[in-house]
């Protein structure tokens, strides 16, 4: 069992992530997709070999075999993977990756070698080389590209749907209500949070750092953090996969508004229908706050979103005529 230990400073300062988080998503396919469980799984069956086909016509096999291999089926994989700028989007995650220390690295992965057979084109990484730094990270954008992209809107959907949950719990309860609604994986008692099946026991305290709740779809149901008890503390947890990624897509408002808008435009007015602000909207769509920038800017010079400024953070939302095209 894994025992979260909370301060009332912590209660205040624990939040939910702002969307489906891309680097935890896919290190934890990568897990999924080596466990025997996805090929039977009739949510995910159909992924499992779509993308299986695709790692097969990957002419990096080299890079292919490292990725798998730092994230293996079960058990420990790197911290250094799934860094806390995910949480800001893809771009800043792998610029992390690449800029971890070498003492970090070394130790990472000598806890995965312990029970783990490793290539040999791992030494490069546990150096901190550069090149070798380069081609990990270029190897998770193309596994990204095959296995998360196809179906992000489908992983974001979900992930949305549950922070809908979490949200509703937080309004009602306060961050009290918010921890108890993670029940039945795990029991918040008022001071610990209780996360039951974990494979280790562990305590975790978190000193006034709080705790970020990431939902993510391809959790299984166990929940995750990180070993490292220094790192900001994450809680990974799974949630409903509101039927998998075996379903035709679904026609309607999305495809007509893509072929009239651009597919990221489109993309850029339903993440905003809620209320988002720029880097909200890099984060869930997998695009750069620079891009996301230029796309706002093009929506509201044509009256469909409206932004404003709250300090460092730019936000936006809706006008009426974005939500009668939206709708």
């Amino acid at each position: 069992m894994l025992r979260i230990h909370f301060t009332p400073g912590d209660v205040a300062r624990t939040r939910v992530a702002p969307g489906a988080d891309p680097v935890w998503e896919l290190v934890l396919s990568l897990q999924l997709f080596q466990a025997r469980r996805p090929a039977r799984d009739p949510l995910l069956a159909g992924w499992h070999r779509e993308v299986a086909a695709g790692l097969r016509r990957n002419p990096r096999a080299d890079s292919v075999r490292l990725l798998l291999a730092l994230n293996p089926p079960q058990g420990y994989f790197p911290d250094f993977l799934t860094p806390f700028e995910s949480r800001a989007g893809l771009l800043p995650a792998l610029d992390a990756i690449r800029s971890t220390p070498a003492a970090n690295l070394r130790r990472d992965l000598t806890l995965l070698a312990a029970d783990n057979r490793l290539p040999a084109s791992v030494s490069g990484v546990a150096r901190g080389d550069s090149a070798a730094l380069h081609s990990l990270t270029d190897s998770m954008e193309s596994y990204r590209e095959l296995a998360i992209a196809p179906y992000w809107t489908r992983i974001e959907s979900a992930v949305e749907a549950d922070r809908g949950q979490r949200g509703r719990a937080m309004l009602a309860d306060g961050a009290d209500g918010l921890l108890a609604s993670l029940r039945p994986a795990m029991r918040w008692d008022g001071q610990v949070l209780e996360v039951r099946h974990y494979p280790v026991s562990r305590d975790l305290y978190l000193d006034g750092r709080g705790l970020l709740l990431v939902p993510a779809f391809f959790c299984t149901r166990t929940p995750v953090t990180l070993v490292d008890p220094d790192l900001p503390p994450v809680l990974v947890y799974p949630v409903d996969r509101l039927g998998g990624l075996d379903q035709p897509p679904e026609p309607g408002r999305h495809h007509a508004l893509a072929a009239l808008l651009g597919r990221t435009r489109a993309r850029v007015l339903e993440v905003v229908d809620s209320g988002s602000s720029t880097s909200e909207i890099a984060q869930r769509l997998g695009i750069s706050p620079a891009a996301a920038s230029q796309h706002t800017a093009v929506l509201r010079n044509a009256g469909l979103l409206a932004s404003r400024r709250d300090g460092n953070t730019m936000l936006h939302t809706l006008t009426p005529l974005g939500r009668g095209m939206l709708d």
